[in-house]
This record gives structure tokens, C-alpha cells and sequence, in this order.
């Protein structure tokens, strides 16, 4: 895997992945930004939201459960010393779906959290993470 961070000007740069996409980091204009973009621990807490999604939803389909929605709402705590690193990470799962169980949704989460989101297992070396979740049921 290869990333490319392009510097723009004051504190904003594009990232590039291997894959060819691009997103656009700033920082807050008190460092010299122009908020046009996210901060890089946004990224980085958007990359472990996502993994972990991914594999709930990709967990839901290979079992054939009638899946409609899934979003993963992640609050973070920081410390408060350089290095400023993630603490605390929640992570809210609302899955939606049709006939969706309980069982089913709760193996998803946790075989995502334990074995295969590689980002959170890895977060999780300086945090601590937490995770709930609700199912709507869908008509």
C-alpha cells in the first residue's frame, strides 16, 4: 500500500492513495489553514469507522441477511500532551435491515472489532475502544 501528501500551501496538502483517490487535509486557520479540508486524526478516525463498517456490512451479506443501511458514529477523546493520541475511541453501529438478529448483528461487530478491522486492532494499541449498537428493523 503507498500514499502521496502533496503540500498545497499554508497547512493544506492532498493525499493521494495507491489506488489513485484524493482527499484534501487543512488544518483550523489558528495553525495557518483555511478549514478546507479534514484534519489528518479526522482521516484517521474515518479510516477506522469505515474498516470496521466494511466488514460489518461485508460479514451481513456473505450471511445473507437482508441489510439496508449500516452507520458507524465514532466519538474520540485525545490526550492532551503531544504526542496527542486517540485515548478514547466509541464507536455507535446502527445496522438496518429486514428481519435482521440480534445475534447476527452482534457476531458482525465483534468478529470486525477482534479480527478483521485491522485499523481499530491497531488504534487500539493506544486507545481504548468501545463499541454499542442498535438494529432497526425495516419494512
Amino acid at each position: 500500500m503507498k500514499a502521496t501528501i502533496k503540500w498545497i500551501d499554508g497547512v493544506s496538502f492532498v493525499g493521494e492513495s495507491g489506488s489513485g483517490h484524493a482527499v484534501v487535509l487543512d488544518g483550523p486557520p489558528a495553525a495557518g489553514g483555511r478549514n478546507i479540508g479534514m484534519r489528518p486524526m479526522e482521516l484517521l478516525l474515518i479510516g477506522m469507522g469505515g474498516c470496521s463498517a466494511f466488514d460489518v456490512v461485508l460479514i451481513l451479506m456473505k450471511g445473507r441477511h437482508d441489510l439496508v443501511d449500516c452507520v458507524a458514529e465514532l466519538a474520540a477523546e485525545r490526550a492532551p500532551e503531544d504526542p496527542k493520541v486517540f485515548t478514547r475511541i466509541h464507536v455507535h453501529y446502527r445496522v438496518t435491515g429486514r428481519g435482521l438478529k440480534e445475534s447476527a448483528v452482534q457476531r458482525a461487530i465483534q468478529l470486525s472489532v477482534e479480527k478483521y478491522c485491522s485499523a481499530s486492532i491497531m488504534l487500539g494499541k493506544t486507545a481504548e475502544i468501545t463499541h454499542d449498537y442498535e438494529i432497526i428493523q425495516a419494512p
